[in-house]
Parts: C-alpha cells; structure tokens; sequence
C-alpha cells in the first residue's frame, strides 16, 4: 500500500510560480513512475506531468509543456511539480499518483494509487 502526500498549494497570481510536492512512503519510490493530475470545478481530471521510475524522462500535457517542471528525488520519496507563468486556467486541485512501470503515462487508468489533492487558486 502507497500513501501519497501532496503539498505547497495556494494562492497565487497570474504569472507567478509554485512548487507542489508530493510526499510518498509504504512501498519502494524508485519503482514506480509518477504522474501529477489536476481538476477544475465542473470539469473533468486531466493529465498534467509525469516522470519515469529514475526521473530520467517525463511526459507533459500540451497545456503546461515550458511551464511547468516534474523532478523527483528518489532518495526522499518526492516527487515535485515546478510551476512557472501561471494562468488563471491552471486553477485546480493537483493530485499526485503513482504508477506500476511500462503503463500509459498520461492515462489516469495507469495508476493505482493517489493522493487527496492540494488546491491550487490562480488570480488574474
């Protein structure tokens, strides 16, 4: 059983950055890959980043490629989202979840286990 812990939401302006972490423990970090969702109100979760078991690759949605920045940290069981030039339209719950290796990055079917989100509010 995976436990996964997401932290550093808020509220930020349009433009600015934040930086959320996502905290795991109860099974072996560096064997699985990670991914980072989000949800709107009203609308449904949609992939946003993920990294490979070593943090060698990652995958990015459309909407965040050269804004945003997935790294993870094996020997502290993090993984972190790095976001810069925030948009009023990345406001969002964010939710880590990790996943077994070889599965689809992007499909949020590939994981099994997910944190409980952080709120991420950015004002124009």
């Amino acid at each position: 059983q995976v436990q996964l812990v997401e932290s550093g939401g808020g509220l930020v302006q349009a433009g600015g950055s934040l930086r959320l972490s996502c905290a795991a423990s109860g099974g072996t970090f560096r064997t699985y890959a990670m991914g980072w969702f989000r949800q709107a109100p009203g609308k449904e979760r949609e992939f946003v980043a993920a990294a490979t078991r070593s943090g060698g690759g990652a995958y990015y949605a459309d909407s965040v490629k050269g804004r945003f920045i997935i790294s993870r940290d094996n020997a502290k069981n993090t993984v972190y989202l790095q976001m810069n030039s925030l948009k009023p339209e990345d406001t969002a719950v964010y939710y880590c979840a990790s996943s077994p290796p070889g599965r689809v990055p992007s499909s949020d079917s590939s994981y099994d286990y997910w944190g409980q989100g952080t709120q991420v509010t950015v004002s124009s």
